[in-house]
């Protein structure tokens, strides 16, 4: 059911749908991952990567309110509750406690590898179904594929 008219075809609207539903869950976890790195990061390179970790869960979560009101936009309810993330995220687990700088570094690389990946899937998905969220997917990737390149960089120190 939905209380919203879409602009898209019942079928375009899964499609699109399920795109949107899967990239609000990754992006909501990314965020997560994020802060719970930025509350328990230790090394020399603290600062740099704290701050560096504050940028991401903003990123994060500017865009899954993007993501989650083009959702409701098309006729589809978003759904952000923590069980959904926990249950549906694609994102490789992070570790409890006091984690190293580097180590932190390394699983941020594996999780953007993990988002992007899955984000240029989405994109290819939604190409004929709804060109306005394949747009808005394309605009998140590029943003992400920078902030993976800058958690690259840094892992090189």
């Amino acid at each position: 059911m939905s209380v919203v008219k879409s602009p898209l075809s019942d079928s375009d609207r899964e499609v699109t749908g399920n795109a949107l539903q899967t990239a609000l869950v990754d992006l909501l976890d990314l965020s997560l991952v994020a802060k719970q790195a930025h509350w328990n990061l230790i090394g020399p390179r603290f600062r740099s990567v704290h701050l560096q970790l504050d940028e991401v869960v903003a990123s994060a979560r500017t865009f899954s309110d993007t993501v989650a009101e083009r959702a409701a936009a098309i006729g589809v309810s978003p759904d952000g509750r923590a069980v959904t993330v926990a249950k549906t995220s694609g994102l490789p687990d992070f570790p409890a406690g006091w984690v190293r700088d580097s180590d932190v570094i390394d699983s941020l690389v594996d999780a953007f590898a993990v988002v992007i990946g899955r984000m240029r899937e989405r994109i290819a998905a939604t190409e004929k179904p709804d060109p306005v969220s394949q747009d808005l997917f394309i605009g998140i990737a590029a943003e992400l594929e920078k902030e993976a390149w800058m958690f690259q960089a840094e892992s090189q120190s």
